[in-house]
């Protein structure tokens, strides 16, 4: 059992609000407090009891053992320098889902190794306080990068806390981290944009959308209504890999595409026969 601490989230919004909950539910914390700069949100994290306090940030550095970012990747890099240069002994982490760009905004910094570099792999394409969900992180993977260059006592720590809520620990260098981000979750997104793009382009009558779309179209379409917010700034930081994801996605597609122009049945089956073989691993 980890050792309960203070604990300071800044951003108490989907990721944040829901981490709050866990902890709280399994005892991790022995006060929580929320940083926000949002004041309607900040209200809602209050009035949905998710938080216990809400302070300014040098406050909550101050007053807590633990800090948490759970704000956009490109937040983090303006904010966590400055966070160690204030901290004592205090625990930072973040559940960013980029790692090798903020690991490299602090990679000099003299209280390095108080920093600890996560991303719970969980979300939903709702944000927000009011989004804040129980149960969750439940069975998913937390990914720690670069462990040896934080502090044994804080990687221990924040182990002890994501396997306490439920998740399973992979350990691995922000590079390969970036980039299998890109393959398993960031063109999920950028492609679900794009597709929800072509339709509100294409067809004009929204109601036709929302009599016609199949469960199918839903599930697909579903992560273009993540936050823009959050999104862009992944996409920016780690646009080399996205952008190594998205050229061979877009070559896949122009496969298809030749199959139709050609009237070739015969390779389309053979290429959506290729993509079944998921089923090995995506039940």
């Amino acid at each position: 059992m980890p050792e309960r601490k203070r604990i300071a989230i800044i951003g108490v919004g989907l990721i944040g609000g829901s981490l709050a909950i866990r902890l709280h539910e399994k005892k991790l914390s022995s006060k929580l407090i929320g940083v926000e700069a949002d004041k309607e949100h900040a209200q809602k994290a209050l009035e949905l009891e998710l938080v216990d306090e809400i302070m300014g940030l040098d406050e909550a550095i101050a007053n807590s053992d633990v800090i948490i970012l759970a704000i956009p990747v490109d937040k983090i890099v303006q904010l966590l320098p400055g966070i160690l240069d204030k901290i004592d002994q205090q625990i930072v982490l973040d559940l960013g889902s980029t790692k090798l760009s903020l690991i490299s905004c602090v990679k000099d910094h003299p209280k390095r190794k108080r920093y600890v570099a996560t991303h719970p792999m969980w979300g939903t394409e709702y944000s927000g306080p009011q989004s804040a969900v129980r149960g969750a992180f439940e069975n998913k993977a937390a990914v720690i990068c670069n462990a040896e260059e934080s502090d044994e006592d804080a990687v221990t720590w924040v182990r002890a806390m994501y396997q306490k809520i439920g998740m399973h620990l992979l350990e691995m260098d922000a590079a390969a981290h970036d980039l299998h981000a890109a393959y398993v979750s960031h063109i999920s997104h950028i492609t679900s944009f794009a597709l929800a793009n072509t339709v509100l382009e294409k067809e004009k009558e929204d109601q036709a959308i929302f009599e016609l779309a199949s469960a199918g179209f839903e599930s697909t379409v579903r992560l273009a209504k993540s936050n823009s917010a959050m999104w862009a700034p992944i996409f920016m930081q780690n646009r080399e890999y996205v952008l190594d994801v998205l050229n061979e996605h877009i070559a896949q597609l122009e496969r298809f595409k030749a199959c139709l122009e050609k009237d070739d049945d015969q390779n389309l089956l053979g290429l959506i026969s290729e993509a079944n073989k998921i089923r090995r691993i995506i039940k």
